[in-house]
Order: structure tokens, then sequence, then C-alpha cells
């Protein structure tokens, strides 16, 4: 199963980094890592008042537990960008994040993906006089046809890790 990212900054960090594939219409970055935790929620409901006395917790950094190696990522996350300027109606983007969710969710190939963030981005609008329809079947089969060709070449061909300088 593939989750969903939500968090904004979660989308600003895959974002960052380049594009993992393009094809003429989509891009697709990764990035290895988790989603990040939401944000304390306030309470106005708490029992102790802020501007109570705090019990005074102290201890030397010896004596602090070691912290763990951080765990594998596993797990895969999936977010959409599908601007409005490029597709304007919202059938159109309604029926593309479908396609997009459809290509990465199903068949072997997506499960052969590293786990990690994925963002899919619309990168170029499709074009509007060969498919006049918002929502056609040629749309959807020539989304669907450019999706799983790039999921395919994810698949493929990994990136390669940068290599390492030599240390002299």
């Amino acid at each position: 199963m593939i989750g969903r990212i939500l968090r904004s900054a979660d989308f600003e960090r895959v974002l960052g980094s380049s594009s993992r594939a393009r094809s003429s219409h989509f891009a697709v970055h990764h990035l290895a890592a988790v989603p990040s935790l939401p944000g304390k929620r306030l309470s106005t409901a708490a029992s102790q008042l802020s501007t109570g006395d705090a019990p005074m917790i102290h201890m030397l950094v010896d004596d602090a537990p070691p912290t763990a190696p951080p765990a594998p990522v596993q797990g895969r996350w999936l977010g959409m960008v599908v601007p409005k300027r490029h597709a304007r109606r919202s059938v159109t983007r309604t029926l593309l994040k479908r396609q997009i969710r459809v290509a990465f969710a199903e068949g072997e190939a997506a499960q052969l993906l590293p786990p990690g963030l994925w963002v899919v981005r619309l990168r170029m609008p499709f074009d509007r006089k060969q498919y006049p329809s918002a929502s056609s079947d040629a749309l959807r089969a020539a989304a669907r046809a450019e999706l799983q060709g790039l999921v395919a070449k994810l698949v493929r061909a990994p990136r390669p890790a940068k290599p390492e300088p030599a240390q002299p």
C-alpha cells in the first residue's frame, strides 16, 4: 500500500531535490525519507497553566541514553502536483491525479520502487486541441500510458550513487 504526502513541508523537501525521471508531461521527484511528524497541538484545556512552576530535570550528557541509529526508510508515500495553470478544469486535474495514483500503486513495477517520498508533478499541459474534452477516454489512456512508462523507467534504471571524493 502506498501512503499520501499531506504536509507542505514534505512537498518542499522532495521538490527541492532534482527530478528522478521525466516524460513529456510529468516529472518525478524522490527523496529517501519518511514524512515529517505533525506539529505539536495546542491545548486550551490543559490541566496546568504554562506560567506555573515547571519541574526542573537535569541529566548529565554522559548519563543520557544512547541514541539508536536511524531506522531504514520503509514504505512509500506519494504526492501529486497538478497545477491549475496546466490543467484548467477540475475534472482534468482529478483525472490526472487518479491516473498518477493508479500508476504508482498497481502492478509489480510499483512494488519495486525504492521506499521514500515520491512526488509526481505535471510540468506541461496536455494539448487542448488534441484532447478537447475535460475527461475523455483518450486523455485517460494517454496519461496512463505515459505514467506507466515513467514508472517502468524508474524501476529499470536506478539512480547511481554519487561517488565519494577520494581521501588522501
